[in-house]
């Protein structure tokens, strides 16, 4: 694959409850919290979660809607949907993945085999939502 200097560097999802969405990404999905202590003690607007060295989510409350004016009509992205956001894991990965999120009870999409994304067609992948309703697919390419 070639190197391309854009990199994603952060998806921001709206949640009702930054702490409990923190929670849930630690513990079913995996993923290390970031300004969690910061965001509690009020020093911080929004947690984050890393996805990759690279990449993070922003955890932004849903109460903050209307201070979104960098843009006309920014307030409004509150609660507009995004089809989904893909997380893609090595196999041991998207093998813990699944276990923990079947452990927490969370609803998941039946396995898929050779869906196309941004690497070719990966091995296997499933879509799962976040307590807030956001939807999350994750597949492995190995």
């Amino acid at each position: 694959m070639t190197d391309h200097t854009a990199r994603l560097d952060h998806v921001v999802l709206w949640v009702r409850d930054p702490l409990a969405a923190a929670d849930f990404y630690e513990k079913a999905v995996g993923l290390e919290a970031v300004r969690l202590a910061e965001f509690a003690a009020g020093e911080v607007p929004f947690p984050s979660v890393r996805v990759s060295d690279e990449t993070i989510l922003d955890l932004m409350p849903l109460s903050f809607a209307a201070r979104m004016t960098m843009l006309p009509g920014s307030a409004d992205s509150a609660g507009h949907p995004v089809n989904h956001v893909c997380l893609s894991l090595p196999r041991d990965g998207f093998d813990a993945l699944r276990s923990r999120l079947e452990e927490s009870s969370v609803p998941m999409s039946d396995l898929a085999h050779d869906s196309f994304g941004a690497r070719g067609k990966a091995t296997r992948s499933f879509y799962f939502r976040d307590p807030d309703g956001n939807v999350f697919e994750a597949r492995h390419y190995d």
